[in-house]
């Protein structure tokens, strides 16, 4: 492995070490429970988020990501997950302030747990990301946060997965032939 490889996942294990479980329990209840789910990223952040959509498309949840043409409308009692390391991303900011007027459970995934999407959720998962000076070297702007993130979601996934009795198997019958 390259020096950077090796400061990329000791820096994830570090923000991973500092998860809270109740959080994590919390995550997992409410995408069970919620009617519909929508999630919402820009950038590295929304590929994060959109892997994490396919996953629970291939669980058979049924989940949309904001802003394509074909999502539905987000009303009352729907869970609307929202990742964006600063939790200044004015798009993120303001999906957030519009779900939470319709009803909807607003839960930020964000490196900033006093930014202003925090403050505009409805809860907040805090991944810890705790700057260092080999980051601008090794792990240029939110690097670190993406790839925990990344690994969280795909933990929740696997915790979805279990409660949902589901097998790989029963993923592959759902997973999308690209073409």
């Amino acid at each position: 492995m390259t020096r950077a490889e090796d400061h990329i996942l000791e820096r994830v294990r570090a923000s991973l070490a500092t998860e809270q479980d109740d959080k994590r329990d919390y995550l997992v209840e409410h995408i069970l429970t919620a009617r519909q789910i929508f999630i919402y990223g820009v950038g590295r952040s929304g590929t994060v988020c959109k892997a994490f959509a396919i996953r629970l498309v291939q669980m058979g949840l049924k989940v949309y990501f904001v802003g394509e043409t074909i999502t539905p409308i987000v009303e009352k009692d729907d869970l609307v997950i929202i990742v964006s390391n600063t939790g200044e991303t004015m798009s993120a900011i303001q999906t957030a302030n519009i779900v939470r007027r319709l009803g909807a459970r607003v839960i930020a995934i964000t490196a900033e747990k006093h930014s202003k999407l925090a403050h505009a959720a409805s809860s907040v998962i805090h991944i810890a990301v705790e700057k260092e000076k080999a980051d601008q070297e090794f792990a240029p702007l939110g690097t670190i946060f993406e790839i925990t993130a990344m690994v969280f979601l795909d933990g929740i996934a696997s915790d979805i997965m279990r409660k949902l009795g589901q097998k790989e198997s029963d993923m592959r019958a759902r997973h999308a032939i690209w073409v």
